[in-house]
């Protein structure tokens, strides 16, 4: 029995979504899709709840381009292959000649699909063949590296967050801010002076904060890294992190503790 692979695949354009989804369908019924997202930012908070070994990214999306959402992968515990879509000549092409990740063109051709799918299958092959392989396929040695390469400079000034709270628009600047955490309706912003709530969808956040500065660890919990005083493991499976003056202590998912190495 064929082991399935768990598939997701991101464009902001239906039809080459859907012509890409026709085309895997057809020709890898290996290839098991949990997630078709519509922007850069669904795309990453898909890959949180599906977990897919295998993540094809249109490079330019709304919110975060492909390369911003395989930056974020990179850095998860057990992060999938990655291949981008594209329609343009986009200057990273070049870079992913060398092997360090793949790529197709849109319109997707078959011929050309085939060979990208048959290059994922050797990779999976060769891990396969590994005693200690990890059970999910990785990114190769250096994407992490190229990806902040190939990314343009870091946006300019975080924006302020703008809570209400009764009559009164309350303004946090964001360096003020602890964490941010998400529940299904608000997002829970606790700062230097108290807490606020506010609307605005955790994985919305993600495009306007600094992805240094702001860390993800949790799928519902974005916290200020300049807080951090320790990150503590709790047992095999679980972490949790200690903030500077604030006593709650937060939980880091597995997929994130590779954050916290030591030296």
């Amino acid at each position: 029995m064929t082991t399935k692979i768990r598939t997701l695949i991101a464009d902001d354009e239906e039809g080459p979504r859907e012509q890409l989804r026709a085309a895997l369908e057809r020709l890898a019924p290996e290839i098991e899709l949990v997630a078709a997202s519509v922007n850069g930012v669904d795309a990453w908070d898909d890959c949180l709840a599906f977990e897919p070994q295998l993540c094809f990214l249109d490079i330019r999306m709304p919110g975060l381009s492909g390369l911003e959402v395989a930056q974020r992968l990179a850095q998860l515990a057990e992060p999938p292959q990655v291949v981008f879509v594209t329609a343009y000549g986009d200057h990273a092409l070049s870079a992913f000649e060398a092997g360090a990740v793949d790529y197709v063109m849109k319109p997707v051709e078959d011929a050309r699909l085939q060979q990208c799918l048959q290059r994922l299958r050797q990779r999976q092959a060769a891990v396969a063949a590994e005693p200690d392989a990890a059970p999910a396929p990785s990114m190769p040695a250096g994407t992490l590296e190229l990806l902040r390469q190939l990314l343009p400079p870091q946006r300019g000034a975080m924006k302020p967050i703008q809570a209400s709270q009764g009559r009164e628009i309350q303004l946090i600047a964001p360096e003020d801010v602890l964490f941010f955490q998400s529940d299904s309706r608000y997002t829970r912003v606790v700062h230097r002076d108290g807490e606020a709530w506010i609307r605005t969808a955790l994985k919305e956040l993600l495009t306007d904060l600094d992805p240094q500065v702001f860390w993800q660890v949790h799928r519902s919990v974005l916290v200020n890294s300049r807080f951090i005083s320790s990150a503590t493991r709790v047992d095999e499976n679980t972490m949790q992190i200690s903030l500077k003056g604030h006593a709650e202590k937060l939980p880091v998912s597995r997929q994130f503790q590779g954050l916290f190495k030591g030296q």
